[in-house]
């Protein structure tokens, strides 16, 4: 099957950078199941082709396993339209080929991987047994305007009528990343039929391709429902942590938060205030393994891989977009190596048990629990708290009381548009004092920032220290 990409911004050269491929020569790669091509039909400075061809081999799908179901059916593995449709195949090898553009980077053309260029994508053939209807669906909503070409079943033989398979031309003015990000989801889900196993993993890919536009889109449960092979489990627990991420433009998604913030706390230079207090707290534990969770950006992460008592340190948040802006901020490409081992970073869900979390000296919770709905903080203490179970752990969140104390937000009105609550310091220590009561804890509380008599500082902070019975 082959897909191409064309593109007439000017120079159309510019593509052979955005995609990392010279057009000047035949880029090939051995895959699992066959081989891919990258080539380039078509050069010119108002013009530019880039085409991948794939080619399946249906009989090392059979030897690996991973053609069609179906003891019974020995002929079906082997007489099938794999070797021939676009489908999650195509998607490995876009991931394969053009994994650097995938993720949006172009190292001797850096402005062209965020400007909107204008493309012309064609597949074929691409199968949709639910017709154009559904193709429509899926590529309109993401600002493309679909020409699609029915193919009959056979040509000698009209009476049989049309087949599921397509031709489809999309166009569309976007980034390159956003393009392939599309396709890569897309094509499975049209095809409908991956070739490989669906476990947990891949609802990281699904959300970290899918940041940014799967939350908004109108047909995001059948997207969700396809791209997972209707394992409902799977589907639900993809369809929740969609809902946790936000919507809208993905380069502000993870900043704009700790922004606004700024711009009400930024006399008091809080900010720096809270980061400066987490770490001398968790240093104070002794703690060597640390999580960072919700890290955002990476403000937290950067201070923690500053201090070298800190010896793995690991950073999760809910959106792909905060971990890629994370990454960009401690410039993890560039680190030493023996730096790039101290830290590590993960996409997961607060509201979710997750074994990757177990076993570690502390974590910090800075400013996230505020941005929760109260009726998910109970799922929230359980991942933290009986799962995760660290020996210590450090939690800060605005004290909605000294709000007075901020000339520029009206009264009444939360520090960011994104918080569910703010709670004042009997509702926080009562909170916190459940906490360690129910999953055996002591805590303790303190004020981050100046301390007005009256209304208190403008962060508390709560240190939590596992009882020793529990840690045996």
């Amino acid at each position: 099957m082959l897909l191409t990409i064309t593109t007439t911004h000017s120079p159309a050269t510019d593509l052979g950078y955005l995609l990392h491929k010279n057009p000047s020569r035949l880029h090939s790669v051995e895959l699992s199941f066959g081989n891919a091509h990258v080539f380039y039909p078509e050069i010119s400075s108002t013009r530019c082709t880039a085409a991948l061809l794939l080619e399946v081999d249906p009989i090392g799908l059979v030897r690996n396993r991973q053609g069609p179901p179906g003891e019974g059916g020995l002929l079906e593995q082997y007489v099938n339209d794999r070797p021939y449709v676009a489908s999650s195949f195509m998607s490995v090898a876009l991931a394969k080929l053009f994994g650097t553009a995938l993720g949006g980077r172009s190292k001797e053309r850096g402005e062209l991987a965020d400007q909107e260029l204008p493309f012309e994508i064609k597949i074929a053939p691409l199968m949709c047994r639910s017709g154009e209807e559904l193709l429509r669906k899926l590529f309109e909503p993401l600002g493309y305007e679909v020409v699609a070409q029915r193919h009959i079943l056979d040509e000698h033989f009209r009476e049989w009528g049309d087949s599921s398979y397509f031709t489809v031309c999309l166009k569309a003015t976007t980034q390159l990343r956003k393009l392939l990000a599309h396709l890569y989801v897309l094509i499975p889900v049209l095809d409908d039929e991956k070739h490989y196993w669906v476990g947990q993993d891949e609802i990281d890919k699904l959300l970290r391709r899918g940041s940014g536009w799967l939350a908004s889109h109108p047909e995001r449960e059948l997207i969700a429902s396809r791209y997972l092979k209707r394992q409902r489990s799977l589907v639900r627990m993809a369809l929740s942590r969609l809902a946790e991420e936000d919507v809208g433009d993905p380069d502000e998604i993870a900043e704009t938060h700790a922004l606004e913030e700024d711009v009400v706390e930024q006399r008091l230079n809080l900010s720096e205030q809270r980061i400066g207090t987490v770490i001398a707290t968790l240093k104070a534990t002794g703690a060597q393994r640390v999580l960072d969770l919700g890290c955002g950006g990476g403000r937290l992460l950067r201070a923690l891989l500053a201090e070298s008592c800190f010896q793995e340190i690991v950073g999760l948040d809910v959106s792909f977009r905060a971990i890629e802006m994370a990454s960009e901020r401690l410039r993890l490409e560039r680190l030493p190596a023996k730096q790039r081992a101290r830290i590590k970073l993960l996409h997961g869900s607060l509201q979710y048990r997750d074994k990757r979390l177990q076993g570690y000296d502390a974590a910090a919770v800075v400013e996230v629990i505020e941005h929760l709905e109260p009726s998910r903080l109970r799922a929230f203490e359980k991942v933290l708290f009986s799962c995760a179970k660290p020996r210590s752990a450090v939690l800060t969140t605005p004290n909605v009381e000294y709000n007075i104390k901020f000339a520029g937000l009206p009264a009444g009105k939360l520090r960011h548009k994104d918080h569910r609550f703010e709670w004042t310091r009997a509702e926080f220590q009562s909170w916190g004092q459940r906490i360690a009561e129910t999953f055996g804890y002591n805590v303790r509380f303190l004020p981050v920032g100046p301390e007005d008599p009256v209304v208190g500082s403008p962060t508390q902070m709560a240190v939590f220290a596992l009882r020793t019975a529990e840690r045996n």
